[in-house]
């Protein structure tokens, strides 16, 4: 897929920070956060939709929800000829939340997320032996300073 070549205002910008803290405001804070009319506001999200520049609006978990869950860093190295079979498996797993295509002596970041050590260590082990997996390093999330 080609890089978007889309060119976003400072005003764009600042609707996009706005609605990465919080998709739900409603129109009119926006207009007013961004001192433009709501719909200069409606416009602009219909455009930045239009061109696929936001795709959908989702949840974000609560901190204090989110403090509960272990959450992860998976690198993967895969076998050579097995990269889409390990992608296709990872996406099977409910606690499997992105995965990222990398460059380096890794192939894949998987972001994992589990109820408790014990479940995340259980994943771990799973995704270890996947047909495919040649060799893994996880790194568990202790804090997250910011998250956009």
């Amino acid at each position: 897929m080609a890089p978007m070549t889309v060119s976003l205002d400072e005003i764009d910008d600042r609707l996009l920070t706005l609605l990465r803290d919080d998709a739900r405001q409603t129109i009119a804070q926006l207009a007013k956060e961004l001192g433009i009319s709501r719909g200069q506001v409606y416009s602009r999200l219909a455009r930045l939709e239009e061109d696929n520049i936001v795709a959908g609006y989702t949840v974000r978990l609560g901190q204090a929800f989110a403090a509960g869950r272990v959450r992860a860093h998976m690198m993967i190295k895969t076998l050579p000829r097995y990269h889409r079979e390990v992608e296709a498996a990872l996406a099977g797993f409910t606690q499997v939340q992105a995965i990222h295509a990398i460059s380096g002596e890794y192939d894949i970041i998987a972001m994992l997320e589990a109820e408790d050590s014990a479940l995340l260590n259980e994943l771990i082990d799973e995704i270890g032996l996947l047909d495919g997996v040649e060799r893994t390093t996880t790194s568990v999330i202790l804090v997250t300073k910011i998250e956009r």
